[in-house]
Order: structure tokens, then sequence, then C-alpha cells
């Protein structure tokens, strides 16, 4: 990751100081073009929709395909397991300080079990899966008080933030789950996870594109979330503007920054190498799926550009050759060729991507349909590895997204 080796002082002043500025109309000077304060939420309305877990407990219970493969999938990883060890801590440490061991596995391997549990619930209505779902969110936020390390804790507020709040999303209306635990999971989201993600998307800088584009985005993915999980419209309207107008890699137009002439879009990371690239796959998929969630259209969005960056990035991962204009940042970075590290890497995310394009809205899109083909059925954290790559995206998107 590109590194701006900021102190960690300064990291945990923002973390105090911004809460108080998140409503002062700092994220962009573009207009909004948005839904209004008085509009609600739809709930649950993330990733996962209570139409899509009638839609997956339908199938599952009628033994159909590739729903259960995937909900195979999802029973057989050990994160859904009632058995699940927790492992809370207050502080929760990703990048080394020179004083404090990283600690940040804990913190993702919880999630993936919150949520992996929570699915199985809503699936197979068994309440002890709902039980251990919300045991692991309660250990949490009666104990995290500050994610910190070096400037790559900004990665775990952006990253652990949009997941953590996928799975109180999901059970925020279960009867077991009392109004103050939720308050309680409400509050550490809202006074933890997106003070980190309002400062880094409201950063003021010389140079904006010296940060990739999934630091934008997982930031941008983590304030969507928490701004449905919180009913804040203020927070989840930044994300949106943000994705629109804002001025960081993350925005649709610096993401997918060139659109070349057989109309695939040049993904931003593309020139660093594929893993990355992928991850940019996985959080802007879920960037738009959760948007859409609450009725705004990102996928579509200026001309369906995402699926122009999806075209282009399925297409180059399975081995085909694709243009590449050189890339060049305010930093010095220059990339003339698109990168081979890591290609043709496996990651859950393209289920959700070909779902939407070809099945929803019957588009082409022929390279992210070989690729949801050939990752189908996908796994959770835990099925891809046990480092933090494995563990960036939620996952199950055969048994969650899969339509008919």
């Amino acid at each position: 990751m590109t590194r701006k080796n900021l102190p960690v002082l300064i990291c945990a002043i923002t973390l105090l100081v911004s809460v108080a500025c998140k409503k002062d109309g700092d994220a962009t000077t573009a207009p909004l073009a948005i839904k209004d304060h008085d509009t609600a939420f739809v709930h649950p309305g993330l990733l996962n929709t209570q139409a899509a877990f009638d839609r997956m407990k339908t199938k599952v219970d009628a033994g159909a395909e590739p729903w259960l493969s995937g909900w195979n999938k999802l029973t057989s990883n050990n994160h859904s397991s009632l058995t699940w060890n927790i492992s809370a801590v207050p502080i929760v440490y990703r990048g080394y300080d020179g004083v404090h061991d990283e600690n940040y596995s804990l913190l993702f391997n919880d999630i993936a079990a919150a949520y992996a549990t929570a699915v199985r619930w809503k699936v197979s209505g068994d309440e002890a899966y709902a039980k251990k779902s919300i045991a692991i969110m309660n250990a949490w936020s009666s104990k995290l008080t500050l994610l910190a390390g070096n400037n790559d804790s900004v990665l775990a507020a952006g990253l652990y933030g949009y997941q953590f709040a996928n799975a109180g999303e999901i059970m925020r209306n279960y009867k077991g789950w009392s109004s103050s635990e939720f308050a309680r999971f409400q509050r550490m989201m809202l006074d933890i996870f997106y003070p980190v993600n309002h400062s880094f998307l409201t950063r003021k800088e010389r140079c904006m594109s010296h940060f990739y584009a999934n630091w934008d985005l997982c930031n941008m993915c983590s304030a969507l979330a928490i701004g449905v999980l919180c009913d804040d419209r203020d927070i989840y309207n930044e994300a949106i503007t943000y994705f629109k107008y804002g001025p960081g890699n993350g925005a649709i137009d610096k993401a997918v920054y060139y659109i070349h002439p057989d109309g695939t879009g040049q993904w931003q990371e593309s020139g660093r190498d594929q893993g990355h690239t992928m991850l940019g796959m996985a959080l802007m998929g879920a960037f738009c799926e959760m948007a859409w969630s609450q009725g705004d259209d990102m996928y579509g969005y200026d001309d369906n550009r995402f699926l122009k960056g999806a075209e282009y990035v399925a297409k180059y991962n399975l081995m085909e050759d694709v243009p590449f204009v050189t890339y060049s940042n305010c930093v010095g970075v220059t990339q003339t060729v698109v990168s081979e590290a890591s290609r043709g890497n496996s990651r859950p995310v393209w289920e959700l991507i070909y779902n939407h394009y070809v099945k929803r809205k019957g588009l082409s899109a022929p390279y992210t349909a070989r690729y949801a083909e050939k990752v189908r059925p996908e796994g959770g954290g835990g099925n891809y590895g046990s480092g933090s790559g494995g563990y960036d995206q939620l996952g199950y998107g055969t048994l969650t997204c899969t339509l008919p």
C-alpha cells in the first residue's frame, strides 16, 4: 500500500475532532443530487435485503443450484460455526507503529464470523446462529475503543467498518438484540470507525492521487454502510457525493479513469498489481450494491462506467490481452504496462457484479460472466487464505447474489 507515514498522533487527533465537523459540508463543493433528509432508509438495506434472504431460503430449501452449493460453502466454513471463539480487544492495531504488534486479524476474523452466522440464521431460521452473531458484535461494542497503528489504520476503518455495519444491519431487527445493545453497536460504528472514514475522505492535500483507489473506496463503503445502519442521511450522502465528484482515486471517473475504444475501462490500479485491482472490484461492487438497496443506481452512473472497468479487469485476469495507456500521478508514479503480478487470482467478488449487470439489467458482460463462472461457488473469509486479502470482502455471493 502507498504510505503517507503520517504521525500516529495526527490520526488520534482526527478521531476526536472529525465527528464534530462531519456536517460542515467540506466533503465536496459539487451539488448534491441525492435523496433528502426526509427519505427513510430501507432495512435491512446494505449488501443483503429481506427480499434477497427470502430468495436464498426458498432456493436452498428446494435444493436448487447454484444456491445450494453456495449454502454448503457457507456452512462448511468454520466462521459460521456456533463454536467460533470470539477475540474482542480494546485497541486494534493495523500497521506497525514501532511499539505495538499488529492484531487486526482478530477483528477481521470475528467480523467474518458475525456476518456468516447472521446469514446462516436468516436462511436456516435457527436462532442459535442469530445469538452467536449478536454475541460477537456485543463483545466488540463493549470493548473496542480505538483503531491504531500507523496510517494503515485508515484501511482498517474502511474495510472492517463496512463489513461490520453489514453484519449489524442484518441483525438489527432480531428480537434477541436489545435496543440498548444495538444502540451501543451503532455508537461504536459512529465514534470509532466513521471519524476515520470522514477524516480520510475530507483530507486536503496537494496531491490527491497519492493514494490508490482502494483507500478511498473502502472508506466510502464504510461511510455509506454506517449511514444506513445509523439512519444518518448526511453520512450516506457524503459517500454518494464522493463516488460522483470526489477528488481522490475512489471517485468513479478516477477509479475507471480511461475508456478504451473497445469500450472497456482501464482500472486505476491495473498497472500496480491484480490483487489490489480485484480488491477495487470488490469494494466498488459492494458500494454500488449497498446504494442500490437504497434506490440509488451507482452501477449505472456515467453510462455504466463501473461495468466497463469490470470487463477490463476480468478480461485481463482471464489471460487475454487488454490495451493500456500510461498511468502517472502527482507523486512520480509512472506505469507503462498492465501489471502481471497476481494475475488470475480468485476473490469472491464477481457474482455480485455479474448478477446485477447481466441478470438484473440484461446487459452484455461476457468477461464478467466468465469470471463469475470461474470462481463459483464463492466462499467467504477463510476460504481464500489466512492473510488479510482473503478477508477484504464478505463473500458468499453465489448464495446471496444469484438471481433466478
